[in-house]
């Protein structure tokens, strides 16, 4: 039986953009995703199962029907002010359901993992750069649940040896494939560039910016913004290095740079060439002025190369993806 590469939530964002490039790079996968965000059209390349994390019995039959050898874990909730609304339904998702997975994992025996956590695990205090040794105080059920899994999986790795996980820390996640095929299709989304754009493009009376008052260079919070291809790629390298290395790791994903978000908009309106309404508001609760990664280590561990890290890039993928969402 040949063996496969297991994609839960691969019909998503990343996922689809993940599934996309193990398709090029000659790997046979498999999708499992519930599509309660995902999308069928998403996905480009394998075999898309319909199924849910929280029956564990769809996973067991996926173990069933297919020899998975590896799986790249990114099925989970991830909007922050849902999570403050609805805890249970996060700890839920993101931890109860990849204990279930983990455990179908461990008794098939499968010992490669990469994990789909995030920056959100920092919290907001420091200086506002973070490596992947900065303390760790997520500040809402979102950032915590994904600290749990880590938590979870560094106590696997330590208890089975034979097992070994990669869990990425994504910090601010955007832009598109250059095919134009796939990109950000959420129906709720709170990520920067994708608002201005739906309000650039006329689903949205207006784009609201949340404190001008902060310590930075125009008083705006600063964020590193990682073009999805490159995160993608990222996958695929920590894909490579569990099939020849017996470590596990967690990597920070993110360029170590921020643009602040009068610098996003104004890029935006510059590339849309639409000068669309922005509103200024009161600042938001738990938003850190600065969230940069430290990327030293992913490129130390993975040999990792970002190939687009330039925000022009970035918008104009991210722009042409909303415009055919649009038609």
């Amino acid at each position: 039986m040949k063996k496969h590469i297991l994609v839960t939530g691969g019909a998503g964002y990343i996922g689809s953009h993940v599934v996309k490039l193990l398709g090029e790079a000659g790997y046979n996968v498999v999708v499992f995703d519930n599509l309660s965000t995902g999308h069928r059209e998403s996905v480009l390349c394998g075999e898309l199962v319909v199924g849910d994390l929280a029956n564990k019995n769809e996973i067991e039959a996926v173990f069933d029907r297919f020899n998975i050898e590896a799986v790249i874990h990114f099925a989970g909730s991830i909007i922050v002010p849902e999570s403050v609304e609805k805890p249970l339904l996060y700890f839920r998702n993101n931890f109860v359901n990849t204990l279930n997975l983990l455990d179908v994992c461990r008794a098939r025996k499968m010992n490669r993992f990469i994990f789909s956590s995030t920056a959100a695990v920092y919290g907001i205090e420091g200086n506002g750069f973070f490596s992947e040794e900065s303390q760790k105080k997520p500040i809402n059920p979102y950032g915590k649940s994904k600290l749990m899994v880590e938590e979870m999986l560094t106590d696997l790795a330590f208890a089975e040896k034979d097992f070994h996980y990669i869990a990425l820390r994504y910090f601010n996640v955007a832009g598109a494939d250059f095919s134009g095929k796939i990109g950000q299709r959420s129906k709720v989304s709170t990520h920067l560039i994708k608002l201005a754009l739906e309000t650039a493009l006329g689903k949205r009376k207006e784009l609201q910016v949340f404190g001008t008052d902060y310590e930075t260079p125009d008083g705006t919070c600063v964020r590193d913004y990682i073009h999805i291809v490159d995160l993608a790629q990222a996958h695929i390298e920590a894909l490579r290095y569990l099939e020849k290395n017996n470590q596990s790791h967690v990597l920070n994903c993110g360029y170590g740079k921020g643009s602040t978000v009068k610098e996003v908009v104004s890029k935006i309106k510059e590339i849309t060439k639409i000068d669309f309404a922005v509103r200024e508001v009161a600042r938001r609760a738990g938003d850190p002025a600065f969230l940069v990664s430290i990327p030293k280590r992913i490129k130390e561990v993975l040999g990792w190369i970002p190939k687009h890290d330039d925000l022009n890039v970035i918008v104009e993928t991210a722009y042409q993806f909303e415009k055919k969402l649009h038609k």
